[in-house]
C-alpha cells in the first residue's frame, strides 16, 4: 500500500493510501485528522473540513493542485508540506545554498562504484563523489582492516581496560572513567552536544564530499568503527540521505567536531536531512523512506565518526580543483587578450624561461607559444602589426609565464597536501590491531590543509589580480587602440565599464580574503585544545577566492571576445579562434548596451566545465609532441583533461 510523509507544522505523519486515485485533497485532510488527533486541544482546529490548506511537494517545493489524483502529481514514499492557512512557511525548509544546486536540479542514481580503501581516493575522486558520479564499496582489504581494528575495542571493553574515548569522558573529562551500561550513552551525548555549528548548511554536493572522505579515512582500519556501521553510512551515501551540516563552527582542532557532528547526527537518525527525493526532512523519515536503519552506537564509534579533519579536506579538495581548472584556462584567457591588444610572443621564447626553470613558469611559457606560434597558426592579426615599432609588452602581458606559473606550482603544493590528508588517518586514539594497543596522538590537528589552502588563496587570487588589469588595458583606449570600454556610441552605450568594475571589486575583495586564518589561534576546551588551526576558515574562504577568479576571468574572456569584433576581418591563430567561437555559443557580440550579468554567468559556465580548456588543449599537447620529442607531462597541474572514465590505477571502478 503506498505511503506519504506529510509535515503539517512542527510534526510529521505518515498516511497510507489504499487507492491511488484519490485526490491531494484528500490527502491533505487525511493529515489533518491525524494531527488533530495528536492534540489536546485539536492544534487550535475546529474542524477539519473548513481548514484552507496548500500542498507542496517538498523535493523542488513544487505546488500540487488539491484535484489532481495522488498517482499522478506524487511517488511512493514521497514527502508533503501542508502549509495550513494563516501560517507562516515552515522553517524546516532551509535552502542548502543560493542558487540551483547540483543535486537538486540534476541528480540521477549512479550506476557505477568506486571502491574505497583508505589509501587511494584522489581530490578529482572526491569531487566526483560529491558530483553523485558514483557510489561506493569497500574494498576486501579494507573490510578485513575495519574487523580486526572493531575486535580489539570490543577486547578492551570487555576487559574493563581505561582507555581514552573508549571509557572515559572527553577533552577535559578524559580522566572521568564511565560505567560500561552508559558506553553508548557517552558516545550518543558526544554527537549531541558537539553537534553545534550555525551558518547555512553545505549544499549536497560538498555533503556528500564530506560523507565520502570520512567513510574513506575509516576504512583505514584505525578508528576502530564496525563493519556494520560503516556499511550503514555507505548506505546513506549511496541513497544520497545527507545531514544537516552547518559551515561554520569548526576551529580545526580536535580537528572538524562540530561539522562532523552535525553529519553523524543524521546518520543516528537525529537533526534535519536531505535526500532528492525528500528534500529538507526530519532525519529519521529521510532514512526510513529510503528503508535505511540509523546508526546505532557502539563504543568508541561516536568519536570515531567525529574526529579529523575532513570538513577542510573535502572543501579543500574542491578549491584544489576548481583552481587547478581556472589556472590553466588562465593562460588561454590571456592569449587572447595579448592577441587583441597587439602583443608580441618574444617573451615567451623558451630560451627565456631555461634560464629560471621552475616546472610552472616553463609549462605556461610552452602554453603561451602553442597558442600563439603563426608558424603553427598563422594570425592575421599579429602580421598586421608585425613591424610595428612597439619593443616590449606591459607586465600583464610579458610576464605571465611568472606569475601563472608559480600559481600553478602553487596549486601542485598544495594538492599533494590535499591528497595526503584524504589517505590519512586524523583519529584520536588510534587502533592498532597488530599490536594490540590503542595510542592518543595529535594527527586531528589540520595545520596541515590549513597551511596549504591559505597558500592556494594567494597564490590563486594572483591570476584575478593580473586579470583585472589586462581587463583595464582592454577597456582604456589609450593603452588598446580600441573603442573605450569596447562598445561603439560610447556615452549612449557604456560597454564594459561597469563589469571593469566588478572584476576590481572581486580583486578587492579577495585581498581581505587572502589574510591566512592558519596564523591565528585560540585555546578551547578549558586549554586542553590550547593550539588549533582554524582550517574550516580556511578552506571556505579559499573556496570563495577561486571563484572570484573564476569570475574576473570570465568577464576577461568577454572582454577579449568583444576586443576581437573591432579587429575583424583579421582573424587570430586557430585554437584562439575555437576559444572565440565557444564564447559565441553563450554569448552574442556587443552591439549595444543589454542585461551584461546572464553574459558574465554563461561564460563563467564556460570555464567551470573547463570547456574553454577542452577547445584549446589538443592545440597545446600538438605543439608539446612536436617540439618536445616523447614528452610527458611532468605535472598534474592540467595537461589532461580528467574525466570521471579516466584509468585509475590505485582506484579501481565497477
Amino acid at each position: 500500500m503506498p505511503r506519504y510523509t506529510v509535515h503539517i507544522r512542527d510534526e510529521w505523519l505518515t498516511v497510507p493510501c489504499r487507492d491511488p486515485t484519490y485526490t491531494v485533497q484528500w490527502l491533505g485532510i487525511e493529515a489533518l485528522k491525524r494531527y488533530t488527533k495528536n492534540k489536546p486541544d485539536n492544534g487550535g482546529i475546529a474542524s477539519v473540513k473548513d481548514v484552507n490548506f496548500v500542498a507542496r511537494r517538498c523535493q523542488g517545493q513544487g505546488l500540487l493542485d488539491a484535484d489532481d489524483t495522488i498517482e499522478d502529481v506524487l511517488e511512493d514514499n514521497d514527502f508533503v508540506e501542508l502549509v495550513i492557512d494563516g501560517d507562516t512557511m515552515s522553517p524546516d525548509f532551509i535552502p542548502s545554498q543560493p542558487g540551483p544546486s547540483h543535486l537538486t536540479t540534476t541528480y540521477r542514481e549512479p550506476e557505477s562504484y568506486l571502491f574505497l580503501d583508505g589509501n587511494s581516493l584522489t581530490s578529482t575522486d572526491l569531487v566526483n563523489l560529491g558530483r553523485g558520479r558514483y557510489k561506493i564499496k569497500l574494498t576486501q582489504e579494507a573490510e578485513s582492516k575495519v574487523m580486526q581494528s572493531r575486535e580489539l575495542l570490543d577486547k578492551i571493553v570487555k576487559e574493563n581496560r581505561v582507555v581514552y574515548g573508549i571509557t572515559t569522558g572527553f577533552g577535559k573529562f578524559a580522566r572521568t572513567v564511565i560505567p560500561i551500561s552508559k558506553l553508548k550513552e557517552l558516545q550518543e551525548n558526544l554527537v549531541r552536544s558537539h553537534s553545534a555549528g550555525v551558518g547555512s548548511p553545505l549544499s549536497p554536493d560538498r555533503t556528500r564530499m564530506l560523507l565520502a572522505l570520512r567513510i574513506n579515512v575509516l576504512a583505514k582500519g584505525y578508528s576502530g568503527v564496525s563493519l556494520d556501521t560503516l556499511h550503514k553510512m555507505i548506505e546513506a551515501f549511496n541513497a544520497s540521505c545527507l545531514s544537516f551540516v552547518p559551515e561554520k563552527g569548526t576551529v580545526g582542532a580536535s580537528g572538524d567536531l562540530a561539522p562532523l557532528s552535525h553529519l553523524a547526527l543524521g546518520l543516528m537518525g537525529e537533526g534535519k536531512m536531505w535526500s532528492p527525493k525528500s528534500g529538507w526532512a526530519d532525519a529519521k523519515y529521510v532514512l526510513e523512506a529510503h528503508g535505511l536503519k540509523p546508526v546505532s552506537l557502539k563504543p568508541k564509534e561516536g568519536l570515531a565518526l567525529i574526529n579529523g579533519t575532513q570538513m577542510i579536506t573535502s572543501l579543500g579538495a574542491e578549491a584544489v580543483e576548481r583552481a587547478q581548472a581556472i589556472a590553466r584556462q588562465a593562460d588561454i584567457v590571456a592569449a587572447l587578450t595579448l592577441e587583441v591588444l597587439k602583443g608580441t610572443t618574444k617573451a615567451f621564447d623558451s630560451e627565456i624561461h631555461e634560464l629560471r626553470p621552475h616546472p610552472g613558469q616553463i609549462e605556461v611559457a610552452l602554453r603561451f607559444r602553442s597558442l600563439l606560434d603563426s608558424d603553427h597558426h598563422p594570425s592575421e592579426i599579429a602580421e598586421s602589426h608585425r613591424f610595428c615599432d612597439r619593443v616590449q609588452d606591459a607586465y600583464t602581458m610579458r610576464c605571465c609565464p611568472q606569475v601563472h606559473g608559480v600559481v600553478n606550482d602553487t596549486i601542485n603544493f598544495a594538492k599533494n597536501i590535499i591528497n595526503t590528508e584524504i589517505n590519512s588517518a586524523t583519529d584520536n586514539p588510534m587502533v592498532f590491531s597488530e599490536r594490540g594497543e590503542t595510542i592518543s596522538g595529535g594527527n586531528f590537528h589540520g595545520e596541515y590543509p590549513a597551511k596549504a589552502l591559505d597558500y592556494l588563496a594567494i597564490g590563486v587570487h594572483e591570476l584575478a589580480s593580473i586579470s583585472e588589469r589586462r581587463i583595464e588595458r582592454l577597456c582604456n583606449p589609450s593603452l588598446s587602440e580600441l573603442p573605450a570600454f569596447l562598445v561603439n556610441e560610447g556615452g549612449l552605450n557604456s560597454g564594459f565599464m561597469i563589469a571593469h568594475c566588478t572584476a576590481a571589486a572581486l580583486v578587492s575583495e579577495n585581498k581581505v580574503l587572502c589574510h591566512p586564518s592558519s596564523v591565528d589561534s585560540l585555546s578551547t576546551s578549558a586549554a586542553t585544545e590550547d593550539h588549533v588551526s582554524m582550517g574550516g576558515w580556511a578552506a571556505r574562504k579559499a573556496l570563495r577566492v577561486v571563484e572570484h577568479v573564476e569570475q574576473v576571468l570570465s568577464i576577461e574572456l568577454l572582454a577579449a571576445c568583444q576586443g576581437i569584433e573591432f579587429l575583424r576581418p583579421l582573424r587570430t591563430t586557430t585554437p584562439l579562434e575555437k576559444v572565440y567561437d565557444l564564447v559565441r555559443t553563450v554569448v552574442r557580440p556587443w552591439i549595444k548596451d543589454r542585461f551584461m550579468s546572464p553574459d558574465i554567468e554563461a561564460v563563467h559556465r564556460l570555464l567551470l566545465d573547463q570547456k574553454v580548456w577542452s577547445v584549446a588543449a589538443p592545440y597545446i599537447e600538438k605543439y608539446r609532441v612536436e617540439h618536445i620529442p616523447e614528452s610527458r607531462p611532468t605535472s598534474p597541474t592540467a595537461f589532461s583533461l580528467d574525466s570521471p572514465t579516466s584509468p585509475r590505477k590505485r582506484v579501481r571502478l565497477e
